[in-house]
């Protein structure tokens, strides 16, 4: 009778992971109260950028842009060197910063860098704020509990097979021990079933009045297609393998 420990591991695994992945996704999907007429505001480029994809789509778009008005130089050998040390504003100068006084580096570090800088954070914050953007602690709550769901459907799978192993030979009693196996994990293969359609949107940058802004977008203009696309957007090979290029040698170190 021992299976039947292994039965109340397996449903106390799915029962709790479930109820974690239930609470984390009602808490995504309450963001902070919008500011009024947030929802109706026009989106920044940067904005788009980070609501789109991330710190990293903000880093590089203000690449691509001060590429674009001859501020830097972004090699398709995956290099960045800077020609005017002067930028517009906070997200320029932190990625003149990140290439240091040598004026040139690796795009891959410098879009890093510049992903965490203070700048890109100060984006984050202003588009939360107005119910934008999916804060970080409930986005990374979400992914922990989908990650739990998931690890219970593999104990349940393990803890059945243990059961398995441990029935008296000869004895047709295999199928009714396993019966009990399988109720645990079919509530967990749901739960993430029912995640993958209705959780997955609080993982992604933007909340759902963020969502619906970027939508309204017109990607027409390079740079705004580039916000909302990332690289791949962009129309000039030579460009998108610069960026190719840093990420490799990002890579290979």
């Amino acid at each position: 009778m021992l299976w039947v420990l292994f039965v109340l591991v397996a449903w106390a695994a799915a029962g709790i992971s479930c109820a974690r992945l239930c609470i984390a996704a009602f808490e995504a999907a309450r963001p902070p109260s919008p500011q009024g007429g947030a929802g109706k505001r026009e989106l920044s480029l940067y904005e788009a950028a980070f609501l789109s994809g991330g710190p990293r789509r903000v880093a590089e778009l203000t690449l691509v842009s001060m590429h674009r008005r001859r501020m830097l130089l972004l090699a398709h050998t995956g290099w960045a060197t800077v020609v005017d040390p002067e930028g517009e504003d906070d997200l320029e100068r932190s990625v003149i910063g990140a290439i240091g006084p040598a004026g040139q580096a690796r795009i891959a570090p410098v879009r890093a860098a510049a992903a965490a800088a203070d700048a890109v954070r100060s984006v984050a914050d202003r588009l939360v704020s107005a119910g934008l953007a999916v804060p970080d602690g409930a986005r990374s709550g979400v992914a922990a509990a989908v990650r739990a769901v998931q690890g219970a459907s593999v104990l349940t799978v393990a803890m059945a097979a243990a059961a398995a192993l441990l029935l008296p030979q000869g004895q047709d009693t295999t199928a009714p021990v396993l019966g009990w196996f399988a109720l645990p994990l079919l509530l967990t293969l749901g739960a993430l079933a029912i995640a993958r359609i209705e959780v997955h949107p609080y993982t992604r940058w933007a909340s759902p009045d963020g969502q619906r802004l970027l939508g309204a977008l017109s990607t027409e203009d390079s740079l705004t297609a580039l916000a909302v696309g990332g690289v791949r957007a962009l129309d000039d090979p030579k460009l998108r393998a610069a960026f190719t290029s840093g990420r490799t040698a990002h890579r290979s170190h």
